[in-house]
């Protein structure tokens, strides 16, 4: 069963091609982050018309990285949602068009539940990918968190799974970015304060957990404004101080230890979590995706932390791209999920699981 996949829900436009659900055969990702640099984040406008220039190049250098032609391709697999509407209509009306003309079905994709399906591929051609030996084992705990979702979700089996938590306001990703703009560090702003962050020290400042309703809910909005008011006083000033102006006031040394101090607390929210679901639940083992899931400090809460096995996929395949979409539209095929209407497949930007 090989399935190309679709990938363009944010500003990455991407696609892969995944034999059997596990094996990786070509993995194309292009970003237009640079364009969104200077803006502080990703804008929605330019980010669409970078999926209009990129989206035929990217499916057509897919195929050739992987040595096929559309007559080797079993079934296309497309984001449809959650993300940015416009960055996903591009995607959508590309594999729609690709299903009529090429006579192929069409499966439409959870971008949140595709994340954590790159840790299924356990074999790849590519140099730069680091798949995993062993596939993922039922009942399973999924982590996922990125810009976008904090969620915990317990899979029984594929496709049978119950939601047991989410973000309440901003998810983590996002925070490590307003984070990010409130020390004054460029985009993409998460990966700089966890650059930053090693050279601070992750005990110089306690920051506040917030207490939920939901056992396995997060916040994340209150700490992002904890580091906030915490930058303004030790510059010795109030509430008052716009945001902007605290970057210059603050000295090097102060931003590394809030920015480490950030960090330690936020995957601290996590892994707590993941701990109260692990005791309860009892999964065979954790698997995790999204782009958070390359952050070092997250990684080594979890490593000293959980006693169940954890599963990462490759760090190629944490960020958004067209072999998690693959993959999972693989194991629809291959269990015999319904497929979509090429004619009228719509976006879902607000899609959860």
């Amino acid at each position: 069963m090989v399935v190309l996949g679709i990938e363009s829900s944010c500003d990455e436009t991407a696609a892969s091609i995944v034999c059997d659900g596990r094996k990786l055969l070509s993995n194309v990702v292009a970003s237009s982050m640079d364009l969104h640099a200077k803006y502080g984040g990703v804008v929605p406008e330019i980010a669409a018309r970078s999926h209009i220039e990129a989206i035929v190049p990217v499916i057509q250098q897919a195929l050739d990285d992987a040595q096929m032609t559309w007559d080797d391709i079993d079934a296309i697999a497309v984001t449809n949602g959650a993300g940015l509407n416009g960055s996903l209509l591009i995607g959508v009306l590309a594999a729609r068009t690709l299903a009529i003309v090429k006579k192929k079905p069409l499966y439409a994709i959870n971008h949140v539940e595709a994340h954590l399906y790159a840790n299924f591929i356990t074999e790849s051609t590519l140099p730069d990918i680091e798949p995993r030996t062993t596939t993922p084992e039922f009942p399973l705990l999924g982590i996922i968190i990125s810009g976008g979702h904090s969620q915990l979700v317990l899979f029984r089996n594929h496709f049978d799974y119950t939601l047991l938590g989410q973000t309440r306001d901003d998810a983590i990703g996002e925070a490590f970015d307003k984070v990010a703009k409130i020390l004054g560090f460029p985009y993409p702003g998460g990966i700089n304060v966890s650059k930053k962050a090693l050279e601070g020290n992750p005990l110089a400042y306690q920051l506040p957990k917030a207490r939920m309703a939901g056992k396995y809910d997060f916040s994340f909005s209150g700490i992002k404004t904890a580091t906030l008011r915490l930058g303004q006083e030790l510059v010795g000033k109030d509430y008052s101080l716009p945001s902007f102006e605290l970057p210059g006031l603050l000295n090097d040394k102060q931003k590394a230890d809030i920015a480490a101090s950030f960090q330690r607390t936020a995957c601290e929210i996590i892994v707590d979590k993941v701990l109260l679901a692990c005791d309860e639940f009892s999964p065979r083992c954790a698997i995790i995706g999204g782009g958070v899931a390359a952050n070092h400090e997250l990684r080594r809460q979890l490593a000293e932390r959980l006693s169940c096995p954890i599963e990462y996929p490759s760090l190629k395949l944490c960020g958004d791209n067209g072999a998690m979409v693959a993959t999972l539209g693989c194991y629809k095929v291959m269990l015999g999920a319904e497929p979509a209407d090429p004619h009228t497949l719509e976006t879902a930007p607000n899609l959860s699981m």
